[in-house]
């Protein structure tokens, strides 16, 4: 088959299809998907989530039969879920970022 009859012209730019995706697969080679940015940002939502997670630790009774009402104490039942909440939200705009070229 003759190479020039897989090959059509982009009206545009008048170069061929073939061609411009070359130079977009050959421009991407080699690049990572996130920046340093992203990565930094992705570390301090994981902070937020593991900080979150250890504010709600605690609270119990050694004794099954004594309820121990610190369970229900303002850094379990509302700073910690926020905290977790913020850290997940945190960690979808890093991904969602577009890296600095």
């Amino acid at each position: 088959m003759d190479k020039k009859a897989n090959q059509t012209k982009n009206p545009a730019t008048g170069k061929s299809i073939r061609n411009e995706e070359q130079t977009v697969k050959s421009a991407n080679v080699g690049e990572f998907a996130f920046g340093k940015e992203n990565y930094r940002l992705m570390l301090i939502g994981l902070a937020f989530i593991v900080v979150g997670f250890l504010l709600m630790v605690g609270g119990g009774s050694t004794d099954p039969k004594v309820f121990n009402p610190e369970i229900f104490s303002f850094r379990r039942i509302t700073l910690a879920p926020i905290l977790i909440l913020g850290g997940y939200v945190i960690e979808i705009f890093a991904i969602m970022k577009r890296p600095k070229d």
